[in-house]
């Protein structure tokens, strides 16, 4: 079928689509079919065939409320540039501005392997893969935080200095775009995280939703990190960052964020002062001060839920799961808060 009628494919237009792969994609056949991808609580995700070759598709969400998050230039531009580097990402294929949908779209490779998003599907492995999973990752976002940006073409993304400070800012100013209540932890949050931010610890290509169902596993091989993908909010920023948003998601609190089963959750994967310790050593950062970064990691992530929540109220979401977010940002911002009591 290449009609826009197809179900489960609203937000694409498949007609347009034919076209556009026909002039863009070398190989393709047509016969364009598509359908809607589990996951994607931001951009809506499609794995798109003409019956032979396999490509996904990432566009902004229906209701864009966080604008900064939905970059796909952003996003097409990093898993161009990694793509020789020793992170492992789909290969780009190409990329279209909001001329032919109304947003922008971004067509990379169909990456075969396993996504583990539910502690269901984390817990058919034993424990020992589970763990060799986790570590596996933690040394994957070590060895991005080691890639030189200058030598791959990243020197000029972002602006390093002043990382910390501008996403603060910025996720606040983001929360009151898409806040469907009063969180007054929230606001306790955002001022404490302002008062105690740190400088840099360092310059470091930064995904900004590092996760295990982020990553696309070998399917006999969970610790086999066949792709990173989802890298919207990627940028120049501080390396600590990323690993303190990474073990904020082993927070039960995040849970509602997925339909409330999470694999990042499961209290089955290694404790997060192991994965921290992994990390060290894989990097050799120092990771003194880390609270601080895992705070900010459950402030982002309170505001992500909230965004995605309010996109839900407005009949904006597409899949299954959305009704549960609403639960995650309150308990999120509470562990924000004793993660900048306690440190690591």
């Amino acid at each position: 079928m290449t009609g826009g009628s197809q179900p489960g494919v609203d937000g694409l237009e498949l007609p347009l689509l034919e076209g556009f792969f026909a002039e863009h994609v070398a190989g393709f056949r047509g016969g364009l079919t598509a359908e809607l991808l589990d996951g994607g609580r931001s951009n809506l995700t499609y794995k798109a065939t003409d019956g032979e070759r396999s490509w996904v598709i990432r566009r902004p969400p229906l209701g864009g409320l966080t604008p900064s998050a939905h970059d796909m230039a952003r996003e097409y531009r990093f898993v161009s540039a990694l793509a020789d580097s020793p992170v492992p990402v789909p290969r780009a294929v190409a990329l279209s501005d909001g001329a032919l949908l109304g947003v922008p779209f971004s067509v990379v490779e169909f990456v075969p392997g396993t996504v583990i998003r539910t502690c269901e599907q984390l817990h058919r492995l034993p424990d020992e893969r589970i763990a060799g999973c986790a570590y596996a990752l933690v040394d994957t976002l070590a060895l991005l935080h080691a890639v030189d940006p200058e030598a791959i073409g990243l020197g000029g993304v972002g602006r390093p200095e002043g990382y910390l400070a501008r996403q603060i800012a910025r996720w606040y100013d983001q929360w009151h775009r898409v806040r469907t209540r009063e969180l007054t932890d929230i606001d306790t949050l955002h001022a404490r995280l302002a008062e105690t931010c740190p400088p840099e610890s360092a310059t470091a290509i930064v995904h900004g939703d590092f996760r295990i169902d982020n990553a696309i596993l070998g399917a006999d091989d969970p610790e086999d990190v066949r792709a990173i993908v989802d890298w919207e909010m990627a940028t120049l920023g501080d390396p600590l960052a990323d690993l303190g948003l990474h073990l904020a998601y082993a927070d039960p609190a995040f849970a509602p964020v997925l339909a409330g089963t999470a694999a990042s959750t499961s209290e089955r994967l290694p404790r997060t002062e192991d994965l921290a310790r992994r990390y060290a050593t894989a990097s050799g950062r120092d990771l003194s001060g880390l609270g601080f970064h895992i705070a900010l990691g459950y402030f982002k992530t309170a505001v992500i839920a909230e965004g995605i929540h309010a996109r839900y109220r407005q009949g904006l979401t597409r899949g299954a799961g959305f009704e549960t977010v609403a639960d995650a940002p309150a308990p999120l911002a509470a562990a924000g808060l004793r993660a900048l009591s306690d440190g690591v």
